[in-house]
């Protein structure tokens, strides 16, 4: 068995997310807007895994879906207006996988929100390419 190398870890999570940002906006298009939403968290919890991978001795991040989590072990330091975008954007992967919450969230995820939401999630996913360089 090989072994990868780090940037090879880090590579692997960033091919994921943009993978993912691709279906994020396929399901946007077909107005799959709650679907879009647990996406787009997919594509910036990628990044953030391969962010803890680059600021940690280890090259497999926790097994988490916290985003905050996973930044805090990290030496990115967030404004408080990007913490409580992730705040948000961490409702979307809890709430969109359980039935209760569906009918809720189906409501709050219109057009208009989602589109607003996908445009923070791509500054956020951007800035965190950033980051990654």
């Amino acid at each position: 068995m090989v072994m990868k190398t780090k940037d090879e870890h880090i590579g692997y999570w960033i091919e994921q997310a943009n993978d993912d940002w691709s279906a994020v906006n396929t399901l946007f298009k077909g107005k799959n807007y709650l679907q879009s939403l647990f996406f787009a968290h997919l594509v910036i919890e990628k990044l953030c895994k391969s962010l803890w991978i680059k600021h940690n001795e280890e090259n497999v991040p926790p097994r988490t879906h916290n985003l905050i989590h996973l930044l805090s072990a990290t030496s990115i330091q967030l404004t408080d207006e990007r913490g409580e975008f992730i705040l948000s954007l961490n409702r979307f992967q809890l709430e969109g996988r359980y039935p209760d919450y569906l009918t809720k969230m189906h409501n709050i995820c219109n057009e208009h929100f989602t589109k607003s939401m996908l445009e923070t999630t791509n500054e956020l996913r951007i800035w965190l390419l950033g980051k990654l360089q």
